[in-house]
């Protein structure tokens, strides 16, 4: 056991053929009679993790029905809000947690000049993250910004094995012009590295593990450890054994729970692909053969790779863009038989816009599975969901008018200590996006006075609330 100054480095990997597997943080790191506070272990719990996730179509609760409902946002602002009639309302057990941000307008993916008009689905993505408006084109001269996860990534991020991760559950692999004068890369991507490169995103689930797990290793050692029928964890079944013997109860049983996890998820992906081979009709008959047909599964899939990785500090940054604009998937589970796009294009028939509704609203209820999991995730003095900053939203608004006002937008996780949660932020309408943005780039310690077409820093944390509801019911 470890008593004395001997301690493992928060960096120690086991390696087998074609794994490379990095360990959770475990007290065996900490050296003993060293405050936690001056160890390497501290200073990369210490970093906020950060999580960008995207859906697109606005929300019902951006029109003037939805905004008389509560469909998204609470009507009260402050801490005394009331999730139950709105599309957050997965969220209660977590409110502590949360922060809702109302009025917000994302004015760069507004079309600016007259050839932009009708191009809202073909550019919206690309500035969720940038707040900047693309360059209507469909060749090579792409231009946007670079996104907040980027910045974050380029000076946080170059400690971590992976600086950052970006994934996706529709595909995205479409090449050339999409429609409206614009270059389907803006569409697929919500993560740029500069105002000219886009990064792709990651649909398959086996390409996020290999990438997890496999760093180092080649095409044909993991084709050759598939073939096997094995875990990974059989590759490293000796160096498991030895640092068992080497660890305290407690973190026996951590890297037990670990391993658990990494073998669970191991298997889910090995059952999907097994019945995608199997010649079974699938829903999804163009997707990879380690995507699931379920959009659920797929989901928490993700959701659990993206736990593991900032877990075992792979990496501290993800984008996650779980739409793609346009789409036509049909949610069973949200009670809706529309398509995703048809059922965005409601016309303002209140019928409607309820099922719209109730497809956000499912959405959101897939969060809670990944919160829990961070929150009951151990990182130091604290847990992981304590220590990230999650975004969830859209850069559109009302759908149905492909405009860009009252985008939804909530933030989740304490960022180590620098936001309370339990708060809705209300702010005048056509309050841009961007300083929602320029906020949280400054709660993740970027020092940054500007972002996109920001006006000023907003207060994610205020005391007190000026604006009432029947703000937002005016102005277009």
């Amino acid at each position: 056991m470890f008593i004395t100054q001997k301690h493992i480095s928060r960096r120690t990997v086991l390696k087998g053929m074609g794994v490379t597997l990095a360990l959770p943080l475990l007290d065996a790191m900490v050296p003993a009679g060293t405050a936690w506070a001056k160890t390497a272990a501290a200073q990369s719990a210490s970093r906020t993790r950060l999580i960008a996730i995207e859906m697109v179509h606005g929300s019902a609760g951006a029109t003037e029905i939805g905004i008389r409902e509560n469909m998204w946002s609470p009507a009260a602002a402050g801490t005394a809000f009331d999730l139950a009639p709105t599309s957050l309302r997965s969220l209660e057990p977590y409110r502590e947690y949360l922060t809702i941000i109302s009025g917000t307008s994302d004015h760069s993916a507004e079309a600016w000049s007259a050839p932009e008009v009708g191009g809202d689905h073909f550019r919206s993505s690309a500035t969720y993250l940038t707040q900047s408006h693309p360059k209507q084109t469909e060749g090579s001269d792409i231009h946007a910004g670079t996104s907040l996860d980027q910045m974050y990534a380029k000076q946080y991020g170059q400690d971590t094995a992976i600086p950052s991760m970006q994934l996706c559950i529709e595909p995205v692999d479409q090449a050339g012009g999409c429609a409206y004068g614009y270059a389907c890369v803006y569409t697929d991507s919500i993560s740029w590295a500069s105002p000219t490169e886009p990064l792709p995103m990651i649909r398959d689930p086996r390409a996020v593990f290999d990438q997890l797990f496999g760093e180092g290793s080649t095409p044909q050692e993991r084709s050759a450890r598939r073939r096997a029928n094995a875990s990974i964890l059989d590759w490293v079944g000796t160096q498991v054994a030895d640092l068992r013997q080497r660890l305290g109860s407690d973190d026996r049983a951590k890297l037990g729970n670990y391993l658990d996890d990494i073998r669970e998820i191991e298997r889910r992906i090995q059952n999907i692909e097994a019945h995608n081979r199997s010649g079974e009709p699938r829903d999804l008959p163009e997707a990879p053969v380690g995507v699931p047909d379920s959009f659920e599964e797929h989901v928490r899939l993700m959701f659990d790779l993206q736990a593991l990785a900032l877990q075992s500090d792979l990496t501290r940054v993800f984008s996650f863009k779980m739409g793609r604009d346009g789409s036509g998937r049909v949610y069973p589970a949200s009670g809706v038989a529309t398509g995703f796009h048809n059922a965005s294009h409601h016309q303002e028939k209140e019928e409607r816009l309820r099922d719209f509704q109730k497809i956000n609203t499912y959405h959101v209820s897939m969060l809670p599975y990944f919160l829990a999991k961070l929150k009951n995730t151990p990182d130091g003095d604290g847990s992981l969901l304590e220590h990230s900053l999650i975004i969830y939203g859209s850069p559109m608004g009302d759908s149905n008018l492909h405009n860009h006002k009252r985008c939804p937008l909530i933030v989740l996780g304490h960022a180590n200590g620098r936001l309370t949660g339990n708060n809705h932020v209300r702010v005048p309408v056509d309050t841009p996006m961007a300083n929602a943005m320029l906020a949280m780039a400054q709660k993740l310690g970027l020092e940054k006075e500007s972002f996109g077409d920001s006006t000023a820093v907003m207060d994610l944390n205020p005391t007190m609330q000026t604006t009432t509801a029947a703000d937002h019911r005016q102005g277009n």
